[in-house]
């Protein structure tokens, strides 16, 4: 692996950089006076705070180690991902967005994703919350663990730490905010960092091409090097795709239905009026981001000497950084990569300590915890994930990317279909989404441990359709929604 030595300019930034956080953590703390607030912020988020907050804690450090990893080893192919995502975050803030919001606020001013399916189905039963918190619970700290990953191998190669001394450093910096502030925090500074993670992400593939020459120059230098890079209908040794594994490319889009950190936003706007002007920021962000951390992948595969191999590859944005701009502006460049990072981990450790205080601990423990216990046990909720999700992070050869997909691969299929049913299917039952979210959820995990033919499709395409499958039989052979659900849904969904 390329390393980068210690470097004054880039510790100052990373400094600076660790106190602007923290103190939007303390400043949100003296502001958080309930559980609505630390939760979802009290439902007042601007336009663009949302648009933002929703794609900068949707990408994380993905966008800037696996992603241009994986262009880095699979050129063009990657364009199949791209597809995928682009098309699932148009379709989520298109068809979710809006009836999510009014939904959530219609049915009991729901303030998590569990919390509206029970209201969503008048349930006097507290099965549906603890099911939903449970599997929320179980791939969040998966998830949260891959940020703690990508932190770790930014503090590795840019100061050559010690992967534990610098997988201890990023989850510091992480849970201090977090637990201070709660969601408003974390909004707020998602705005800076999507901000900070789109100028970088555009930037640093721009000096690599002008490094290289042009334009031109570039993509003659691909096509030297490696003829088949530049083709989407292979793969880099100039093998055909497959239609598993187009199908498991696109697939990565399907995810965005049931991630409830993205959902988190969509719930918190200050009404759902707004989502329109949302939703063209958020695409305009996200287009200009993936193509850009494609890019910068490719440019790394030509510049990059001598080439970067296995786990290593998820770290040619910090390289290129390193060997093309200087140290005191690499500092500002490198700490977007720990923005990524930051603004999907902070979101993961809220929504998971959120399942636990609301569809946990106050349904089944107690019910008549005060608005100061309950935040005091979220708090601490975070402390808690936490420690587990850097427990399951201390593996140095952990991939980001495979971190990433297993949890999005569970969140799409456990809830997916759920939330797309509880939106648009008024016949949609309780028992239907109960046997929806373990079918979708089994079957991600089950799917996952398997491989070879058939098993060598994405996890989230079968687990997705499972969960349609079963909530739509288990809801047909149910007994009907009575009609206050039904006029509910009616009211929810109109125009």
């Amino acid at each position: 692996m390329n390393e980068i030595s210690l470097d004054i300019d880039i510790l100052i930034s990373f400094g600076v950089y660790f106190i602007a956080m923290l103190a939007i953590g303390w400043y949100f703390y003296k502001r958080t006076e309930n559980l609505s607030d630390y939760i979802l912020g009290g439902r007042s988020l601007n336009v663009w705070v949302t648009s933002l907050s929703a794609q900068a804690s949707d990408m994380s450090g993905w966008l800037l180690l696996g992603l241009p990893g994986y262009a880095y080893l699979a050129g063009l192919e990657s364009a199949w991902l791209l597809l995928g995502l682009i098309v699932g975050t148009y379709a989520n803030w298109k068809f979710v967005a809006y009836r999510l919001r009014k939904y959530t606020e219609i049915a009991g001013d729901s303030l998590t994703l569990p919390d509206f399916f029970q209201n969503r189905f008048k349930s006097n039963s507290k099965v549906i919350r603890i099911v939903s918190a449970i599997f929320i619970l179980v791939f969040f700290l998966i998830y949260t663990a891959s940020g703690f990953v990508a932190g770790a191998k930014l503090f590795n190669t840019v100061f050559n730490f010690p992967y534990v001394t610098a997988l201890a450093v990023g989850v510091f910096v992480i849970i201090a905010y977090t637990f201070l502030g709660g969601f408003m925090a974390v909004s707020w500074t998602d705005v800076i960092q999507g901000t900070i993670m789109f100028f970088a992400i555009i930037i640093v593939p721009i000096l690599g091409i002008l490094a290289i020459g042009c334009p031109a120059s570039f993509f003659e230098a691909l096509q030297v090097k490696n003829p088949n890079y530049l083709s989407w209908l292979t793969n880099s040794n100039g093998e055909t795709l497959s239609v598993i594994a187009v199908i498991s490319l696109l697939g990565w889009g399907l995810g965005y239905f049931g991630q409830p950190h993205i959902l988190a936003r969509f719930m918190a706007i200050k009404n759902s009026e707004q989502i329109k002007n949302a939703r063209r920021i958020a695409m305009i962000w996200v287009v200009i981001s993936l193509f850009s951390a494609v890019i910068l992948g490719m440019v790394g595969f030509v510049y990059i000497e001598p080439a970067l191999t296995g786990a290593a590859t998820e770290t040619v944005f910090m390289v290129l950084v390193h060997q093309l701009v200087p140290s005191i502006f690499a500092g500002i460049l490198l700490s977007a990569i720990l923005a990524a990072i930051m603004s999907t981990a902070d979101s993961q450790l809220l929504v998971a300590s959120s399942a636990f205080t609301e569809d946990i601990y106050r349904a089944l423990i107690k019910k008549n915890a005060s608005q100061k216990e309950l935040v005091w046990i979220s708090r601490i909720s975070v402390l808690v994930i936490a420690v587990i999700a850097f427990l399951i992070g201390l593996n140095p050869k952990s991939s980001v990317l495979e971190l990433v997909g297993y949890a999005w691969a569970g969140f799409g299929s456990a809830f997916g279909p759920i939330v797309i049913l509880s939106l648009y299917w008024k016949r949609f039952t309780e028992k239907g989404a109960i046997a929806g979210i373990i079918a979708g959820g089994i079957t991600v995990i089950v799917w996952k441990q398997l491989t070879g033919g058939i098993f060598d499709l994405y996890e989230m395409v079968p687990g997705v359709l499972a969960g349609f499958l079963f909530a739509i039989v288990f809801s047909y052979f149910d007994e009907e929604p009575s009609q206050e659900i039904i006029t509910e849904f009616e009211t929810a969904t109109e125009k």
